[in-house]
């Protein structure tokens, strides 16, 4: 990096930049300018009159992807170098349809730009970025296909924040950490921490024209996290314990689709068989109508209304729009406490399809086990939320010490109320029958 340069960087940004290991291996906090930074660095590596060979960048959706390419099509342009943006390219790979972002350099080598397709990146070589890793689906095959890429000199570079401590990504650093770097990668370790101390609120404030110190800024970053897990994991570098979770963070990223339609407008227009669940409350926690389509075997969420201090009245006109649709096949409604009335108002005026559901031990059980298999199978599909998020993986399942299961669990703006909605719309859409049908 030249030193006209190195005053566009902050230490880490610069310790990453100058780092030419052939394995090499970020854990980060968010948003701490580490792909600015690696997009700089593909800039050079393939616009040099030493560059020998491509970069090919894989990023956790197409959204990333295009982001990652903008970046460095600014780094081309403020280092005034001749680059021909090709987006979007369709290519064919393997029978199936790739779109890729292409920077072309007149150095005749480009930097590619593409979401998470590991086939796409068979039988090509140059170096290879993955950025988000934790965050794929398929972590394994992904780095199976990436790793030949680099077979005639390239340099394999991973970056991500943690999704709990069952991934490969987790894997990979232990091994560097605890088991003796076998495979010799070149860590950095990048919490938000090191960040703020290294100039970051800094640059934040010079960009946003805010004036905070770095406590300030620090302390409303820990205050927006929805739970201390999503605050440790996402910024401090240290991933969740999978082994009280009930379900983990490899379920919900298999179960994670942003192409699904989600908004009332869809339900209206939509001739599919659409299911309700009502997790009903009145003051603190949430009420949550959850709403699913089910397609063959797979549920896919389209639509999510979520009402905090609503009274009944209020509540009991959400739940009329929805079942006014022919579409809606079977409501489930939590007709516990608070949720009884609502629950046999819903059963007197829409007869049968209206389920009410009295929460015990038992019932708790019936319907979270069906929706952890869900997960397991993957025939659960909802966009990307960081509060329903919270909500799947603040269940936990106990045991008491008389040998009897109990659920509990509780996120930061709610009781994993969202958790409860999702499973009783799941129920809603499977057979009749039971032990926790309690109508009238």
């Amino acid at each position: 990096m030249k030193k006209s340069e190195q005053k566009f960087f902050l230490p880490y940004q610069a310790d990453w930049i100058n780092d030419q290991s052939p394995l090499k291996i970020c854990e980060k906090g968010r948003q701490i300018g580490l792909s600015y930074a690696e997009a700089y660095r593909c800039v050079r590596a393939v616009s040099t009159s030493k560059t020998k060979l491509d970069c090919w960048v894989v990023s956790r959706d197409d959204i990333q992807a295009r982001q990652f390419l903008f970046a460095c099509k600014r780094w081309a342009a403020a280092l005034n170098l001749a680059a021909e943006d090709i987006s979007g390219e369709e290519i064919l790979q393997n029978e199936r349809s790739v779109t890729m972002h292409i920077l072309r350099f007149a150095s005749g080598y480009s930097i590619y730009a593409l979401s998470s397709n590991p086939d796409a990146i068979v039988g090509k070589s140059g170096h290879v970025i993955l950025d988000e890793f934790a965050l794929h689906k398929d972590q394994r095959q992904l780095y199976a296909l990436a790793k030949p890429v680099t077979q005639w000199g390239g340099t394999l570079t991973i970056i991500s924040t943690h999704r709990g401590t069952g991934t490969i990504f987790n894997n990979l650093i232990e091994d560097v950490k605890n088991r003796g770097n076998p495979m010799g990668w070149k860590l950095h370790t990048i919490p938000i921490q090191l960040a703020v101390e290294q100039g970051l609120v800094e640059k934040i404030n010079l960009a946003s024209g805010k004036n905070e110190t770095r406590e300030e800024w620090l302390a409303r970053m820990r205050r927006e996290c929805i739970d201390e897990e999503q605050w440790l994991q996402e910024y401090c570098c240290i991933p969740a314990d999978e082994s009280s979770a009930f379900i983990s963070y490899e379920m919900i990223t298999g179960c994670e689709d942003d192409s699904a339609p989600k908004d009332f407008a869809y339900l209206e227009t939509c001739t599919g068989q659409i299911y309700l669940g009502f997790d009903v409350a009145r003051t603190n926690d949430l009420s949550v109508i959850d709403v699913e389509e089910k397609v063959g075997d797979v549920f896919w969420e389209r639509c999510r209304l979520e009402m905090r201090g609503k009274s009944f009245a209020e509540q009991e006109f959400e739940l009329g729009r929805f079942m006014r649709l022919p579409q809606i096949r079977r409501c489930c409604i939590d007709a516990t406490g608070l949720g009884m009335q609502l629950a046999e108002n819903a059963v007197r005026k829409y007869g049968s399809r209206v389920e009410a559901v009295r929460f015990s031990a038992p019932v708790k059980e019936e319907l979270a086990f069906p929706l952890r298999a869900a997960h397991e199978d993957r025939t659960l599909r909802y966009r990307r939320d960081e509060k329903l998020r919270a909500d799947l993986r603040g269940i936990k399942k106990e045991t008491t010490a008389s040998g009897n299961i109990r659920f509990a669990g509780e996120a930061a703006d709610s009781h994993c109320d969202r958790f409860w909605a999702k499973a009783l719309a799941l129920h809603a859409g499977k057979k009749l029958g039971g032990i926790i049908a309690v109508v009238g």
